[in-house]
């Protein structure tokens, strides 16, 4: 079946996600990394040769089979991390061609659900055990470090989206912090006391809530992650000494010295896991990412637990982010009967 809808048929599609990926501040780096895997998957499409067709395609006319053989076709040639990260980029140009009308459909959805049941994105990926995690958190004893490092590990987020955290993002249940924080809590979280919520609109170079933000959020939906004990204790214990901050819209996470009050950049954050990952001997300058613990590490730590933990991806893709409209607004309507509940009785606990 074509993807190809009437409305808008540009020329070369790839170009014209490329320009747009301009438009919403992507930097030359990015662009070119989608430019030459998918100028490489429309190669592959229109060799007759090499494809499952027969005949020339383009990117319009490709099916899940078409996408799913070029994805076979590389697996000779690169590792299955490098697999999943060009199925994500062809992933991410379909999803956007066909929001913005120009496909009809995404034909790598289907491949993305089979792909994820089968490939390890981080196969040779540093293991760290619980104990050795509670170790390495209990060594930490600045408020802000611990509180940055905690919610990375206790909620799976990105960099870029606990840098755009503000404080209206974050309710929880208790009187001495609703005292303290001057910022009401969003209307999304009125009925979901402690709890976080992640958004998806923020982008960078964009305002959002009275801010120019430096990193972009890459949610599919906005996300609502239930707040722990563990977790609300640490960041009870930030809040007692966060300083004021300049910004209207009051960012969870600021500088502490130097940029005093201002919101954190995912630089910086970085900054802080190396000094303590370094510290534990889990850093070494020009090592890989494979032997290197980085704040995306964190994210595949709690993926990994709370995934063998529970045993229901769905719940852990909800946290995260990834997954599509349906499945999250099924989680999202009883968000305190299945997400809540199952993240409550899985949570590792991380804080000695």
């Amino acid at each position: 079946m074509s993807t190809t809808a009437t409305t808008d048929d540009p020329d070369d599609p790839i170009a014209y996600f490329l320009e747009d990926l301009t438009y919403h501040g992507k930097t030359e780096r990015t662009r070119d990394a989608y430019g030459r895997v998918l100028r490489q998957f429309e190669a592959f499409l229109t060799d007759p040769d090499r494809n499952a067709t027969g005949r020339p395609l383009t990117p319009s006319e490709a099916t899940h089979r078409d996408c799913m053989a070029w994805i076979h076709s590389l697996r000779k040639t690169v590792t299955d991390s490098t697999i999943a990260s060009y199925a994500a980029y062809l992933h991410r140009f379909y999803a956007y061609m066909t929001q913005v009308g120009v496909f009809e459909s995404n034909p790598m959805t289907l491949v993305v659900e089979e792909m994820d049941e089968t490939i390890d994105k981080d196969p040779d990926r540093r293991e760290i055990g619980l104990t050795r995690m509670r170790q390495f958190v209990a060594d930490i004893h600045h408020p802000l470090d611990r509180a940055l490092i905690v919610t990375l590990l206790k909620t799976g987020m990105r960099v870029g989206e606990l840098c755009n955290l503000d404080l209206r993002d974050l309710a929880l249940d208790d009187s001495e912090i609703q005292a303290a924080v001057d910022a009401e809590p969003r209307p999304q979280l009125e009925t979901r006391p402690d709890s976080l919520y992640v958004d998806s609109e923020p982008t960078y170079g964009s305002v959002h809530n009275g801010e120019a933000r430096a990193a972009s959020n890459k949610r599919k939906r906005a996300t609502v992650i239930p707040v722990d004990d563990e977790l609300k204790a640490t960041l009870k214990r930030w809040l007692a000494i966060r300083p004021d901050s300049p910004s209207p819209a009051e960012p969870l996470f600021v500088y502490t010295s130097g940029e005093w009050g201002q919101r954190l950049t995912p630089r910086a954050v970085r900054n802080v896991v190396t000094e303590h990952a370094q510290e534990a001997g889990w850093y070494e300058s020009g090592g890989n990412a494979a032997d290197n613990v980085t704040p995306h590490y964190f994210r595949h730590f709690f993926t990994t637990h709370l995934r063998d933990r529970t045993g229901d991806r769905g719940v852990v893709k909800y946290l995260r982010g990834d997954v599509a409209d349906d499945i999250i607004d099924t989680y999202t309507h009883n968000w305190g009967g299945q997400v809540r509940a199952t993240y409550e009785a899985n949570i590792y606990r991380i804080v000695s």
